[in-house]
C-alpha cells in the first residue's frame, strides 16, 4: 500500500506539487480574510466605543480647518491683485511719455 502510494506521488509529482501549492495559497487567503475580519472589527469596535461624538467632532474640527484655510486664501488673493495692480500702476507711469 505505502509502496503504490509512493509511486503514485513519483509518476504524478507534478500533479502533488500543484496540488500542495493550491493547499498554501488557499491557506494564505484565509489568512488574509481573517486579518482583514479582525482589523475591519477592529475598527467598528473603535467606532462604537467612541461613539458619533467623536466622529463628528473631528468632522466639525476639518470643517473649521478649512474655513480657516479659506479665509486665508481670500486674504491672499486680495493682496495679490492689490500688489498687481501697483505694479501695473507703477509701469505705465514709467511708460507713459513726459
Amino acid at each position: 500500500m505505502v509502496e503504490n502510494a509512493k509511486s503514485w506521488v513519483k509518476e504524478n509529482s507534478s500533479l502533488a506539487l500543484f496540488l500542495v501549492a493550491q493547499l498554501i495559497a488557499i491557506g494564505a487567503a484565509a489568512a488574509s480574510i481573517l486579518t482583514y475580519s479582525v482589523k475591519l472589527e477592529t475598527r467598528v469596535h473603535i467606532l462604537e466605543t467612541r461613539g458619533a461624538a467623536y466622529s463628528v467632532k473631528r468632522m466639525d474640527d476639518m470643517a473649521h480647518q478649512i474655513a480657516v484655510l479659506e479665509q486665508k486664501i481670500t486674504a491672499n488673493e486680495s493682496t495679490i491683485r492689490r500688489l498687481v495692480e501697483q505694479y501695473l500702476k507703477d509701469v505705465q507711469q514709467r511708460q507713459a511719455p513726459r
